[in-house]
């Protein structure tokens, strides 16, 4: 074993390192993580927007869902909560709604405060963090009505169907580290063995194909012909004449370029029967 002397002159030096580390580069690490932060989460951020009338009743109806249904997953505490806000009267919703009403105009008095605030590249900035909520509310409103209409869902990728029937035997216990080890497998395949998944994706495009020509024709039914596709419209006799113009063009030209070759020959000739002639 090593002497106590050697162990606390180790200690030392161990806790002199650790201060000159906390003292100068936790600053630094302290500056830069505080910048990356988003604008609307740092400290004196905007304010919360108030809840909803639905909401709030939410809020208060959770907890006794849960005592009275223990074994009831998220989804379906969610579902029994909107049943029991669907069956109340207009009169019963009233408390909730006025009280999200008295929240929203006091939301917006608040909000004007803290706007008056603000810098001008700070007022970019969250008028840029509500632009991309905006969108991605948006985009995921677009997804939840696309699954409910029934849209036909995307052709898989070889590699993920062999991902899908591969997962639970994977290597790894984390998500990340079995998608590493079926990558580490698939590079292992050989191409007979690949192959037997691409004939399986060829086939589910064209599962996905067929399903599509049903659902857009069950769209157009409904009147739903903003879902569609953009149809390539058939080319053929445009493409056809465009042809035939090009070969006109062609045989013209060269008809052209023949004619005016001899006539070049002419002119070189009659040049040295001039050269000739004064050389004489």
């Amino acid at each position: 074993m090593a002497p106590l002397s050697l162990v606390a002159a180790g200690v030392n030096v161990l806790t002199k390192s650790f201060s000159l580390f906390s003292s100068a580069s936790l600053a630094r690490c302290s500056c830069a993580f505080t910048a990356a932060k988003p604008f609307s989460t740092s400290a004196g951020g905007p304010p919360k927007r108030p809840l909803t009338g639905y909401l709030r009743f939410a809020q208060e109806q959770r907890p006794q869902v849960l005592r009275q249904h223990p074994d009831f997953k998220a989804n379906e505490v969610i579902k029994k909560i909107a049943e029991r806000w669907r069956l109340l009267s207009p009169d019963q919703k009233r408390p909730f709604e006025n009280a999200a009403l008295v929240e929203r105009n006091q939301y917006k008095l608040t909000m004007e405060r803290y706007k008056e605030q603000l810098t001008p590249a700070q007022s970019l900035a969250l008028e840029e963090e509500k632009r991309e909520r905006r969108a991605k509310r948006k985009a995921i409103k677009k997804k939840r009505e696309l699954t409910t209409l029934g849209k036909p869902k995307r052709p898989r990728l070889p590699f993920n169907i062999f991902m899908s029937e591969h997962f639970e035997e994977a290597r790894g216990v984390t998500v990340a580290a079995k998608l590493k080890s079926l990558q580490e497998d698939w590079g292992k395949l050989s191409i007979m063995q690949k192959q037997v998944y691409v004939q399986l994706a060829e086939d589910d495009k064209v599962r996905y194909k067929n399903e599509m020509k049903t659902w857009e024709e069950h769209m157009l039914e409904i009147g739903r012909q903003d879902l569609i596709r953009i149809r390539e419209r058939p080319a053929r006799k445009t493409s056809k004449a465009g042809k035939r113009t090009k070969s006109k063009v062609t045989t013209k030209s060269k008809k052209t370029a023949a004619k005016k070759k001899p006539t070049a020959k002419k002119k070189t000739t009659a040049k040295k029967t001039t050269r000739t002639t004064k050389k004489a």
